[in-house]
């Protein structure tokens, strides 16, 4: 990082899935030579996702680290400077931005984009991070093929979990949606899909209790909220979390406009945010969609009002000089 200690750059890009990655193409194609900072999770959610079928130009489906590679080639063919490096403090006070990466290197930027994501939602029950990874996942498209002829839970009652348990039907021989309350949140037609299967089963004013097993899942308990019962599932053996995602936006609390949630706002048709410089695309800002494309396209965006910003800072700093001169 000593190459770049107290440079100023024109676009500094935070975070490395297919919004920034994309923003890194558009931005090295205008010539911004744009730094990404691939952050804690290189590639994004992405790099825990098996098959990819629904991006454009994959007819043949994609795994999802193969995809982000991609992604990351042809972003630095043009130029990009993709680093290993998570952006852990920016001072707003000061144009151009002054940003330190890992508590220890500092440069300058222009323009920020940020593409940071978003991260699934964990119960944080002690038993569920123990076996994180033996058998507690938060991604069925990612893990759903273990579980074959097994028995599974998924927790949760939106779109998120209805999409997840109808997916974990290729796989399991029953899968079994555990929902804190008597009705489900999800579209009519999501619910249809999910419930219509043979293999799913409801809980309904259920929620986790317990995660059991020593080093993989081979159990769950489980309480009834209304009658505070608890009942052991004995023959599950796999626990997917369907309850949804938190932007990872926190380093911009207090300084960027945010709902409720922490999604970044962004200006009607564009990625502009409440902050000159700075901009918002793909889950940090996406609450609706959070789709790779989408995100991909909310990149693209993002670099090209990040590129008309510049030379607009360009032109008026130009102006300011000639009318000083004369």
């Amino acid at each position: 990082m000593d190459d770049i200690a107290g440079k100023t750059m024109d676009v500094v890009i935070i975070g490395s899935g297919p919004a920034g990655l994309t923003a890194a193409l558009y931005a090295a194609r205008a010539n911004l030579n744009p730094l990404v900072f691939e952050g804690p999770e290189p590639g994004g959610q992405l790099t825990t996702t098996t098959d990819v079928e629904n991006y454009p130009g994959y007819p043949d489906g994609v795994l999802g680290p193969q995809m982000m590679d991609d992604f990351r080639k042809q972003a630095t063919r043009f130029g990009a400077d993709c680093r290993w490096g998570t952006v852990t403090k920016i001072d707003f006070d000061q144009q151009p931005y002054k940003v330190t990466v890992d508590d220890k290197t500092e440069l300058n930027a222009k323009a920020l984009i940020v593409s940071t994501g978003a991260s699934a939602k964990w119960l944080g029950l002690e038993s569920e991070q123990q076996l994180r990874g033996h058998g507690v996942t938060a991604c069925a498209t990612c893990d759903g093929a273990f579980f074959k002829d097994q028995e599974v839970v998924v927790i949760g009652g939106g779109d998120t979990a209805m999409e997840e348990a109808t997916f974990l039907t290729r796989f399991a021989s029953k899968v079994t949606i555990l929902h804190r309350r008597d009705k489900f949140r999800a579209s009519k037609i999501m619910q249809k899909r999910a419930l219509g299967h043979p293999k799913v089963e409801v809980m309904w004013n259920t929620v986790l209790e317990e995660v059991l097993g020593d080093k993989v899942v081979d159990g769950v308990k489980v309480k009834n909220v209304q009658t505070d019962e608890i009942t052991t599932l004995k023959n599950v053996t796999g626990v997917f979390l369907a309850i949804g995602h938190k932007p990872n936006t926190d380093l911009f609390k207090e300084v960027l406009e945010m709902d409720e949630t922490g999604y970044i706002l962004t200006k009607p048709g564009s990625t502009h945010t409440n902050k000159p410089g700075i901009f918002a695309c793909g889950d940090a800002q996406d609450k609706d969609y959070r789709q790779a494309v989408t995100a991909a396209g909310t990149g693209c965006m993002a670099a090209i009002d990040s590129e008309r910003w510049l030379a607009e800072q360009e032109e008026e700093q130009k102006e300011a000089a000639e009318s000083t001169a004369s």
